[in-house]
């Protein structure tokens, strides 16, 4: 199988690399050091993407970046990240690459624990999240030639508690190990329009 995995430089995209890059070619996507480059809050650059790619069996995105921001302090400008980024990217990544996926492939997309456990300062990244999620559910009823979609929503990493510690008070934080099987679930599997929560 060939997999293109958008993040690949991250935790995550380490984690997933792991579990899936023994039994399967993957082509790393990324800002910088990876096989493609892409920015994915920009189409063209998601065609460009796509193009250098060729054909693949599935598309990961471990990618998406939100700003966390008390709500008062919350402006459109700073939104803006949630939603070119985390939102907007994504469901790209989908819009895009249909005629890049064989039949029968399979996207996957990351969302978060903040759309169903909500945290201070989370409002823009729930609001990514949970736009996520509903972006796959009403998207896998029409997608074609058998092509699935779903969505890994992850807790808090182990990894990431020395950054993230403060604001995720009382979570149990999880392994980016486990969640990379979310992400091999929903690759290898049958299911689609599914949110799969790593909790």
């Amino acid at each position: 199988m060939r997999l293109l995995l958008v993040g690949a430089s991250g935790t995550i995209g380490n984690a997933i690399i792991k579990e899936l890059g023994k039994d399967h070619e993957i082509i790393r996507a990324g800002r910088n050091g990876a096989d493609v480059e892409v920015d994915f809050t920009s189409p063209e650059s998601i065609k460009k993407m796509y193009a250098a790619a060729g054909k693949v069996d599935a598309v990961v995105s471990a990618a998406g970046r939100a700003q966390f921001a008390p709500l008062e302090e919350l402006t459109p400008e700073l939104n803006e990240t949630g939603i070119m980024s985390k939102l907007k990217g994504q469901i790209n990544l989908v819009l895009l690459g249909i005629p890049f996926i064989n039949d029968g492939g399979s996207f996957t997309l990351t969302s978060g624990v903040m759309m169903d456990d909500p945290i201070l300062k989370g409002a823009s990244a729930a609001m990514a999240n949970g736009g996520i999620q509903a972006f796959v559910r009403a998207s896998a009823i029409e997608m074609p030639r058998g092509i699935r979609i779903n969505n890994v929503s992850p807790n808090v990493l182990i990894e990431s508690m020395d950054k993230y510690a403060d604001f995720f008070q009382g979570f149990k934080a999880v392994p980016a190990a486990d969640v990379a099987l979310a992400y091999k679930k929903s690759v290898l599997g049958a299911q689609t329009g599914q949110t799969y929560k790593v909790y």
